[in-house]
């Protein structure tokens, strides 16, 4: 995963692209598992992610509890990280967002699922999770361990879950990767929506073979580096 110092660097610029792809707004953040202890996370202090620097950048344990309580302001939605990263060893950042296109099928019977190449990643079908189910009546945020852990049951082994009326949590591998799948989970629901309203209902996802479909991991970075440097220079960001 790189060294601490590099891995905070890049945190920070990962809350900016979030920001500057309008993935986010004033809320929202993403974080990313410690490098050298797997039971520790990376988040920003609650600040804007357009405005977070590597200064702002804490550590927590998996209980979502600060390694060091400086006082400073805490996200209080924390615990859908720890609770993500604690059920799943094989993530290594997590994205929590807003994005408006996405909010429709949080609150609708339509499945949010891919229908572009650039959206496999999602995998099949993005799961809703429905907090009043189990919590009844409560302000939407996933202010809780407990809260945290349910979601997490909800997102399973899959990428990402979408969070009724809310927004939603999204797993990555690694920093780059959680930002670019979040990315476009948004432009394949934004396109989505599009193609309902033109095609009278009727839309051609992707096919469960066409997700799975291997490529070769030597082709997968190359693409997944020149998207990662693209969404940089876009942010005005150098590393």
């Amino acid at each position: 995963m790189g060294n601490l110092t590099d891995i905070v660097r890049e945190l920070a610029a990962a809350n900016r692209i979030l920001a500057h792809e309008g993935v986010v707004d004033a809320y929202g953040h993403i974080s990313v598992r410690h490098p050298d202890d797997p039971k520790k996370y990376l988040l920003s202090v609650s600040r804007s992610p357009e405005l977070v620097e590597p200064e702002d950048i804490m550590e927590f344990h998996l209980d979502s509890n600060p390694v060091k309580d400086d006082t400073r302001p805490k996200y209080v939605e924390r615990p859908i990280h720890g609770s993500i990263f604690e059920a799943r060893p094989d993530i290594n950042s997590v994205v929590h967002n807003h994005a408006y296109d996405v909010i429709p099928f949080t609150i609708t019977d339509v499945p949010l699922r891919p229908i572009l190449h650039s959206a496999r990643r999602m995998k099949d079908v993005a799961p809703v999770w429905d907090i009043h189910d189990k919590f009844g009546d409560t302000d939407l945020l996933v202010s809780s361990n407990d809260h945290g852990r349910d979601l997490a049951a909800a997102l399973g082994d899959g990428r990402v879950v979408l969070m009724r009326g809310h927004g939603c949590a999204v797993a990555g591998t690694s920093i780059a990767d959680a930002v670019q799948t979040s990315v476009y989970a948004m432009v394949n629901a934004r396109i989505l929506l599009q193609a309902l309203m033109i095609g009278g209902g009727k839309v051609k996802y992707l096919h469960a073979g066409e997700i799975t479909a291997p490529a070769s991991r030597r082709d997968q970075l190359k693409g997944q580096n020149r998207a990662w440097e693209t969404l940089l220079s876009r942010a005005g960001i150098s590393l």
